[in-house]
């Protein structure tokens, strides 16, 4: 549905996008992951056309992108873009006249995507009044008004409280039940997890592309996570074999390079910091472990 092939793309000296090439299948949710300044955005707008790549191809549906038909990709902005002085209906009326839809047609689609999106009961509130999951929910029903193959949303939840994340990807998921083809980009490892095929890019390249579960098989060391009364987040850095450290609060977690040569000194070492309380154990490695592993340590 959706092929990249060799893209690159340049802005002054810097290189944005560096020979990136993808498929994304039919009818499926493909997540893009990666830091701030990675490319995505980038990526996004090259393959919507709203940018061209200096040299590569984007082909859409089965040709180029310039043979799909006018309204059968839709694009989510990162950041909210509608007027805010108008009203939800009238932000949906004035975006679907931009396409040349008819009055009548706009209505009846409207009354359709607003019932998905469980705008309907404030069709007459400003849109700068909206909190900002409804917000995100409008720029979606825009989005959608044209009944597109392909959709794009650029971080659609940024920012988005966890129960209308929730409410957001049960309508994704909905769509996507329906035959669309959903291309997003996430800043949180909880819903790249839910995405059928995912793939990361760091100073514009990919690095990486499968399934979520393949992908964590890339991980090549191991995890530990270690509970202590130590609550400096940087105990663990200088120990040999730890390859990384994060703390949470209440426990520490570690990548190390070795666990049956790391736990012990770990253990050593942390045991002094605590008057009881102490445990440490080998756990599954998440999405955060895996991001870290490409962002920080490297494959």
């Amino acid at each position: 549905m959706i092929e990249v092939i060799n893209v690159t793309k340049t802005f002054a000296d810097k290189l944005a996008l560096d020979q990136v090439s993808l498929q994304v299948k039919g009818q499926s949710i493909f997540g893009l992951i990666g830091p701030d300044g990675a490319g995505k955005t980038t990526l996004f707008r090259v393959i919507c056309g709203l940018l061209r790549a200096d040299s590569g191809q984007v082909l859409l549906d089965g040709g180029t992108a310039s043979r799909l038909s006018k309204g059968e990709l839709g694009y989510m902005p990162q950041r909210f873009s509608l007027y805010g002085d108008l009203t939800v209906m009238e932000n949906i009326n004035f975006f679907g006249s931009l396409y040349g839809l008819s009055h009548n047609l706009i209505l009846q689609r409207a009354g359709e995507i607003l019932d998905i999106t469980g705008l309907a009961p404030f069709k007459k509130r400003l849109a700068h009044q909206l909190s900002g999951g409804m917000k995100q929910k409008l720029s979606l029903s825009c989005s959608l008004l044209t009944r597109p193959k392909i959709l794009i949303l650029d971080e659609p939840t940024y920012g988005v409280d966890p129960d209308s994340r929730k409410e957001f990807w049960k309508i994704l998921y909905q769509l996507n039940h329906e035959g669309m083809t959903v291309l997003l980009s996430t800043p949180y490892m909880d819903e790249a997890e839910l995405c059928h095929q995912l793939a990361f890019i760091n100073q514009g390249q990919l690095l990486a592309l499968d399934t979520p579960g393949h992908l964590k098989e890339r991980l090549l060391h191991q995890v530990l996570e270690v509970r202590t009364g130590v609550k400096d987040p940087y105990f663990f850095n200088n120990i040999p074999g730890v390859l990384y450290s994060s703390f949470y609060g209440y426990k520490h977690r570690l990548i190390v390079e070795n666990i049956e040569s790391t736990s012990s000194l770990i253990a050593q070492l942390a045991k002094p910091q605590v008057s009881e309380s102490f445990s440490l154990e080998e756990v599954e490695p998440s999405m955060e472990d895996l991001f870290v592993y490409l962002t920080e340590i490297g494959t």
